[in-house]
């Protein structure tokens, strides 16, 4: 017997026409289909930067909530809000603006 029988030998339990058909299976759905995995990448990809996004949001809303409640709650804390914000004043005060240009 040479090598080439003992390859064929070892290998002709396993080539079968169920072998070649999950073999066009699995290269089709790896590389064919519309989920493929260059798509799959992609995806994972963009809910990596959405979860991203969710927590910066989460973040934000958590600041802006406890911002207004001092709002509400702290008159102090208004007035100076209103005052920096929008340029409130008190009647007998005078509001300097200074703009730096760049």
């Amino acid at each position: 017997m040479n090598a080439k029988e003992i390859v064929i030998k070892i290998l002709k339990p396993f080539i079968s026409k169920y072998l070649i058909a999950l073999a066009a299976f699995v290269v089709w759905i790896m590389f064919f289909d519309d989920n493929n995995l260059r798509q799959h990448q992609k995806n994972l990809q963009e809910l990596a930067l959405l979860e991203e996004q969710v927590d910066f949001y989460k973040n934000k809303i958590e600041a802006d909530k406890r911002k207004l409640y001092e709002l509400q709650t702290n008159d102090e804390n208004l007035e100076k809000f209103a005052r920096e914000q929008f340029f409130m004043k008190k009647a007998d005060e005078e509001i300097y603006v200074i703009v730096e240009e760049k």
